[in-house]
């Protein structure tokens, strides 16, 4: 009998997520409420910083788009970030109507090159958006002193980084304009979909809040639950249909008490497949300074230079086996709407070229089991014996 198949990711749901959502439903507060208002809330203490203000929204590329908007960012403008991410980080730059700039990473990191970003700023460069790529912060200092030289935003791609540290702090807590988080169903935590924008700025908070939901100044929670009539609102911008739902929240405020235990799960099936992948022809990820907490959302492999597999084959072997796999990314730089744009080729970004053609992401999620993780090495060992 074949063994079951090991999907690359599966969400850990439990029976406090379920019971919140069948509350909300029985609530009849359904969209954006009550619960909605209480995640932002439970998410700002998670950060531990009172000064911060934190915007639910539908996605991480919503909450990357209100920012970008909220800073002013348009035509003409010019926005940094790396080609090795998925396309939402670049897309919601081109929403605005203005260009983006893409640079290529650090091979030892794969994180986002500052070296690259302080050579690619110009004068049309308003902000970079840096990408915390697996879990991993990018280095967020030397981002910071190029931002602060050249007078630049700095809005973090946070989606891979609940909850990762850099110095001791936070991801979210930096000194950045905004940090935007996702909770994707595969991400560390999970409402299905939705995201979490995050500031210091009042002012971009606010201007986030109008314009998540079509650019009222008021939500719906206040005008429809006040004691007396309260139904005049106004429109003050052509807003965005980005609120985060109260179903969806409902998952949040479960799934956030649980963020610290989920990463120090994740951290040990890192650990387990470090220990098990010694010897193999691979280079494993970077697991970052010590003392900082690596978030784990991802566990990139990359074959080492004369592995007797090319990286697709491996993939195939290990589908063959029913173990699930992915790739962490398809570069931007090589997806043809990017590529077509700015004539883009593959010899401007050779760190991200390379690493990109032999990485593979390996199954990582709280669901599995020590068994599962060492059926994932055994096979590696067979197939690259």
């Amino acid at each position: 009998m074949a063994e079951p198949f090991i999907p690359f990711a599966l969400p850990e749901i439990g029976e406090e997520e379920i019971a919140e959502v069948v509350d909300s439903l029985r609530s009849g507060w359904v969209t954006t409420g009550p619960k909605a208002r209480r995640f932002e809330q439970d998410f700002a203490a998670f950060l531990g910083d009172p000064a911060l203000h934190c915007v639910a929204v539908n996605s991480a590329t919503a909450g990357l788009h209100l920012a970008l908007e909220a800073l002013g960012i348009g035509p003409g403008d010019e926005v940094i970030t790396t080609t090795h991410t998925f396309t939402a980080t670049a897309e919601v730059v081109r929403y605005m109507g203005a260009d983006v700039k893409l640079v290529d990473i650090d091979p030892a990191t794969l994180n986002i090159d500052p070296a690259a970003v302080q050579a690619a700023v110009g004068p049309r460069t308003k902000a970079i958006m840096p990408v915390h790529y697996a879990g991993l912060a990018a280095d967020m200092g030397a981002i910071g002193d190029i931002a602060r030289q050249h007078g630049l935003h700095v809005v973090e791609d946070a989606a891979h980084a609940l909850p990762t540290t850099q110095g001791g702090r936070l991801v979210g807590t930096l000194d950045s304009a905004a940090t935007v988080f996702s909770f994707y169903a595969n991400k560390t935590i999970t409402t299905g979909e939705g995201g979490m924008l995050v500031t210091r700025d009042a002012a971009l908070a606010k201007r986030a809040q109008v314009m998540r939901l079509h650019g009222m100044n008021r939500d719906a929670f206040d005008r429809f639950t006040a004691k007396v009539p309260s139904w005049y609102y106004e429109i003050v911008a052509p807003g965005f249909k980005y609120n985060l739902t109260d179903i969806a929240a409902s998952l949040g405020l479960h799934q956030l008490k649980k963020a610290h235990a989920f990463q120090a799960r994740r951290a040990e099936i890192a650990a387990r497949y470090d220990a098990g992948l010694r010897g193999l022809p691979v280079i494993t990820p970077p697991t970052g300074p010590a003392g900082d907490m690596h978030a784990w959302h991802l566990y990139v492999l990359r074959l080492a230079d004369g592995a007797p597999l090319g990286r697709d084959a491996l993939i195939e072997g290990l589908f063959a086996a029913g173990i699930g796999c992915s790739v962490h990314y398809i570069p931007l730089h090589l997806q043809p709407y990017w590529r077509e744009r700015y004539a883009l080729q593959p010899a401007q970004f050779p760190h991200s070229q390379h690493a990109y053609e032999r990485m593979l992401s390996l199954p990582l999620y709280t669901r599995m089991t020590n068994a599962d993780v060492d059926r994932v090495i055994a096979t590696l060992h067979r197939l690259l014996a």
